[in-house]
């Protein structure tokens, strides 16, 4: 029986108190994140994280001390394995903290697989996430000699079981709505700076791929959707419109809200506080009615079936999409498979 690999790339979040700072350097200093050269970025990077880190530390005590993304992502690893059934090996590798790349790398390497499939629980595509992730474990396997045959899934913006879990926790929590009551959906992507996504990152156009499939699958022609964007950093201009600013015009406007965490697939940081506490926070001190929030696709069913079904389709075939080649218009340079044509 052949063997195959599977890596889960995902962010990662520190596993203590003193990991705050160490991961916050890791991540800005990441050349896909702040894009100058080396010198200046780690001194940008020196200097966001002194003016990040109590703020960062607070979000993590509240959460206990760690971030729980690595044990979410452990989960979602341990729920494919069981999916793809004999001869699959899943593995985590997280971008900012352990288990890195290396590390990992050097597992896959000792349980000698006959083929590695790189796939990121980041299902729509950019160039400061899932390009950061598949450059790290290029590095790492040719710094250890991992030479087995790779294939990639770039994206999965309109997976279908991503869609499908989405559409159906989406579904099951406006059936729960009082008669009378219409809440508006707040589609919250994390953001990105609109020069990267002038550059030509796909990041946008895939979010709202994602959000216009849901859509669809849903068949509610009268739904109030808005996408949005969250956890904004630094002064650059940042797609908008912002979450935040989103849930202010529903408080003037007194409509209930749902916020869908579209471009997440793990609980972490991001959704646990941001969207949980300072959110939620927000909604009330503005006046919004009333304020849920939908889970991350975790371990749903439906998810964990549509990944392996990418794994699947993928063996054997290199690099590309859900759908097999190049889904992101041609003026979207950042695409990985930039030779193909949609």
């Amino acid at each position: 029986m052949s063997r195959t690999a599977v890596v889960l790339f995902n962010l990662g979040g520190p596993d203590s108190i003193a990991a705050v700072r160490p991961f916050l350097l890791n991540l800005f200093r990441d050349p896909a994140i702040i894009r100058l050269s080396k010198p200046l970025r780690w001194l940008v990077a020196r200097l966001i994280v002194r003016g990040r880190r109590r703020v960062a530390e607070d979000m993590f005590r509240f959460l206990g001390g760690a971030s729980p993304i690595l044990a979410n992502t452990r989960a979602q690893a341990q729920a494919l394995e069981a999916a793809l059934g004999p001869g699959f090996k899943v593995f985590v590798a997280m971008r900012y903290w352990h288990p890195m790349s290396q590390q990992v790398a050097v597992a896959v390497k000792g349980w000698a697989p006959d083929r590695v499939v790189l796939l990121p629980l980041y299902p729509q595509y950019s160039t400061t996430t899932t390009a950061s992730s598949i450059e790290a474990w290029h590095q790492a396997a040719e710094r250890i000699g991992l030479r087995a045959p790779t294939d990639i899934v770039c994206c999965y913006p309109r997976g279908e079981g991503f869609v499908a879990a989405l559409t159906e926790m989406l579904r099951a929590t406006l059936a729960e709505e009082p008669p009378g009551e219409t809440s508006r959906v707040l589609f919250s992507a994390h953001g990105l700076p609109r020069s990267i996504v002038a550059a030509g990152d796909p990041y946008r156009w895939q979010v709202e791929a994602t959000v216009a499939a849901v859509r669809s699958a849903l068949a509610r022609e009268e739904l109030d959707g808005v996408i949005c964007y969250q956890s904004r950093v630094g002064r650059l201009k940042w797609l908008g419109p912002e979450t935040a600013d989103e849930i202010r015009r529903a408080g003037r406007e007194r409509r209930p809200l749902i916020v869908v965490p579209v471009a997440f697939v793990s609980e972490h940081s991001e959704t646990l506080v941001e969207l949980d506490r300072d959110y939620a926070r927000l909604a009330a001190e503005v006046g919004v009615p009333r304020y849920r929030r939908l889970a991350t696709v975790g371990t749903h069913p439906h998810f964990i079936a549509g990944l392996a079904t990418l794994v699947r389709q993928r063996l054997g075939k290199g690099l590309g999409s859900a759908t097999g080649g190049r889904i992101c218009p041609l003026e979207l340079g950042g695409c990985p498979c930039a030779g193909d044509v949609p």
